[in-house]
């Protein structure tokens, strides 16, 4: 009895949320994976991905994604296994878990920055694309790019900050004191 008071409310509340999400992802990621090892993996779809990257101008990550987008529906399947794991452990007070899951936090907050980049770097490209265009009669995209540019870094500072604060709260006295430390 005495143990399950120790349990905080916290730790059972994120475990959960995380399985939620990360058994999602997990289910979308198995359906997507198989989409591109049958549907997709005909001549005519492998030669629109080979066209793809050479557009002029088209940085280079876009070009090596393009030309290995299928080991990154792969990668996103696995980074959500691995999640849907170590949430389990959470849930069941591990401490091996609750490292991997503080580990996880801080590499989501280094993706966040690294998105962050990525889409900087896309949004001149694409900015670029829209201003040949306009010199064709197409409408000015400068604000739709700068109100995206603006929410983009707002949501990747909201999740930096919340896998933040869920890694140090996960790192407390308190918290590692449910885990057997």
């Amino acid at each position: 009895m005495s143990e399950l008071k120790q349990r905080s409310t916290f730790v059972t509340v994120v475990a959960w949320i995380f399985i939620a999400l990360s058994g999602f992802g997990a289910l979308v990621g198995i359906l997507q994976n198989l989409m591109l090892q049958t549907v997709l993996r005909n001549e005519e779809f492998g030669q629109a991905m080979q066209a793809a990257p050479g557009q002029p101008g088209l940085p280079p990550f876009a070009t090596f994604l393009f030309e290995n987008f299928q080991w990154f529906f792969l990668a996103a399947l696995l980074a959500n296994v691995v999640m849907l794991v170590v949430s389990i452990g959470l849930l069941k007070r591990h401490n091996w878990a609750r490292l991997c899951f503080i580990g996880l936090m801080i590499l989501s907050i280094l993706w966040q920055v690294a998105g962050l980049a990525l889409q900087a770097t896309m949004f001149s490209f694409v900015h670029d694309q829209f201003a040949a265009a306009q010199a064709q009669g197409a409408p000015d995209m400068t604000l739709f790019f700068v109100v995206m540019a603006v929410v983009c870094v707002i949501f990747a500072l909201a999740f930096g900050a919340l896998f933040g604060w869920i890694a140090w709260k996960l790192a407390s006295k308190p918290i590692a004191a449910e885990f057997g430390r």
